[in-house]
């Protein structure tokens, strides 16, 4: 099939790539130029591990090509994903302002028959929404055919999710839609399922609130873990062993971050509230989210309850290991403390570039470990990257000034750590 996809962030990156590798003509459209630039000389922009091999694999097979021009994009292609951002507004709400240019796009320039597909993440009724607005900007009566097929690609695995989905979700009131979506899913071995556009929606959004109120869980057990002197490792484990529970998401530390869950429990929240029916359950999720941070700053704070001008050194700044998103990203909560508190913060992160606003805050990134954690007086792990874990931990204490290790991510062997000298705290990591 010949497939344009609107929207080259991560979600269409990939996905075209993914659709590419599987033998389709993709054609990925984005209106930042500088990026589609990049992604035609096969450079990957963002850090995705396997992606840019396959990237270059697809564009060297003449599978996979970007452009900037809409009106010829729109006019070429038959099938449409949208996978454009959908970040949240000051009250929560999503902004949909991307879904609907891209709406126009397809108004003003289509010229025949088009199913239209929406993969990012949008609110309740916003496929049907979508569907008026390629109308409204419409001057022709070809017909559109819409359906929500969400995207469930975690950052740092997105490639091998795309590959292998648990799930593939289609939701659309036109049968022609859910036709032709089965049968270009048709080689996939996950299991399909077939709902409204607005089911379809709400299992994304839902999908993900279960997986934040799993993580804000375990974390709320590790503070009572703390209180009484039990390690959560322990419960989690013991927790996990239920085939009902299950074990993923129930790693205590310093919460989820990233560009879904935060936007996603906000718009839900949202959502719920203009509907009268507020989520008190999830509500109590984001605020010990929220939280995490500051109980993991007031961990440090114990021991030193005066960090002006000690030297911190923090190590992790993405959301997760295995990327350079920062988006919502916990360490960045955690450096705002420390800077106001008057430390002097030097971080590492494996992927990341600090920004030019962070620098002028005082902030120091080092590329080498060893010379982040140099006359460091403490040091705090906030980013679980397996860099960290080998480590050669007798030289890191070497270099410090102190002996204290914070390890926001519970990543490292505790009884390890303790023999080589260093103080050590996890969170529920008694």
């Amino acid at each position: 099939m010949k497939i344009l996809i609107i929207g080259m962030g991560y979600v269409g990156t990939t996905t075209g790539a993914v659709f590419a590798h599987q033998g389709h003509k993709v054609t990925g459209l984005d209106i930042d130029q500088m990026k589609i630039a990049l992604l035609n000389k096969g450079k990957l922009y963002f850090h995705e591990p396997g992606l840019q091999e396959m990237l270059s694999s697809q564009i060297k097979k003449n599978n996979l090509s970007f452009t900037c021009d809409p009106e010829t994009a729109v006019k070429d292609h038959d099938i449409i994903f949208i996978t454009v951002g959908t970040p949240s507004l000051e009250n929560g709400k999503a902004d949909l302002s991307y879904i609907r240019q891209a709406a126009e796009m397809i108004g003003r320039y289509k010229n025949k028959e088009k199913l239209v597909v929406v993969k990012s993440t949008v609110p309740i009724g916003t496929t049907d929404e979508m569907e008026k607005w390629i109308y409204e900007y419409s001057n022709n009566e070809a017909s559109v055919h819409t359906a929500m097929n969400p995207e469930f690609l975690r950052e740092g695995s997105a490639l091998n999710d795309a590959l292998h989905p648990s799930r593939i979700v289609l939701g659309s009131e036109s049968s022609e839609a859910l036709v032709k979506l089965k049968e270009l899913y048709k080689n996939s071995t996950a299991p399909i399922l077939t709902t409204s556009t607005k089911a379809a929606e709400i299992i994304k959004y839902a999908s993900n609130g279960f997986l934040a109120t799993k993580i804000s869980f375990i974390n709320e057990i590790a503070r009572l873990c703390d209180t009484v002197g039990v390690s959560i490792k322990d419960v989690a484990e013991g927790m996990g062993l239920d085939e009902r529970i299950g074990a993923p998401f129930l790693q205590a530390g310093l919460g989820y971050g990233g560009s879904c869950f935060p936007k996603d429990v906000k718009e839900l929240l949202s959502t719920a509230d203009s509907l009268g029916n507020p989520l008190s359950i999830l509500r109590e999720v984001e605020k010990i989210n929220r939280t995490q941070p500051s109980y993991f700053v007031n961990k440090v704070k114990r021991t030193h309850p005066l960090l002006k001008d000690k030297k911190v050194t923090l190590f992790g700044l993405s959301f997760k290991p295995h990327t350079d998103d920062i988006r919502e990203s916990v360490s960045f909560a955690v450096i705002n403390q420390l800077v106001a508190e008057g430390a002097k913060v030097y971080v590492h992160d494996p992927a990341v570039t600090l920004s030019t606003d962070w620098i002028r805050k005082g902030v120091t990134q080092c590329w080498d470990p060893y010379v982040a954690v140099k006359e460091a007086d403490l040091l705090l792990i906030c980013t679980d990257w397996p860099q960290y874990a080998d480590l050669n931990w007798v030289k890191v204490k070497e270099r410090m000034n102190g002996s204290y290790l914070f390890d926001g991510r519970n990543m490292l062997d505790k009884e390890k750590i303790k023999q080589l000298g260093f103080y050590y705290e996890g969170i529920g990591n008694a």
